[in-house]
């Protein structure tokens, strides 16, 4: 098990129910992207550049966005949390998922995912 499955694992609940939901999600959606563990969290990759991040904290999950800035979609449902660049889908439980929100996001993130900022 590499360390980002076991830091999803080790989540309590509900938080662990929610991580695999979104895991379960992302790779589903997209068959070439990989799950590494950095910065001491779940990060999927496209290649070498970063996609989105899942980062449980105290009473959420975040899935975050690395090039939130080019998002064009539900940006309603984006939260930035004092954050410049990035922006992220904040859940406190599974029934909060909005399955079409959260893979319409998906999508538009991967479509722009080759964007720069500068």
């Amino acid at each position: 098990m590499n360390p980002a499955e076991r830091y999803i694992l080790e989540q309590p609940e509900p938080f662990r129910a929610i991580l695999l939901h979104l895991q379960s999600t992302i790779e589903k959606l997209f068959d070439e992207v990989e799950l590494q563990y950095k910065y001491k969290i779940p990060f999927y990759y496209f290649g070498k550049r970063p996609f989105c991040y899942l980062n449980h904290t105290k009473d959420y999950v975040d899935v975050g966005f690395w090039n939130a800035g080019y998002i064009t979609v539900h940006l309603e449902h984006l939260t930035s949390a004092n954050r410049k660049v990035m922006k992220s889908l904040r859940y406190k439980s599974l029934e909060e998922i909005n399955q079409t929100v959260l893979e319409e996001v998906l999508k538009n993130a991967f479509d722009v995912r080759d964007k720069k900022f500068y």
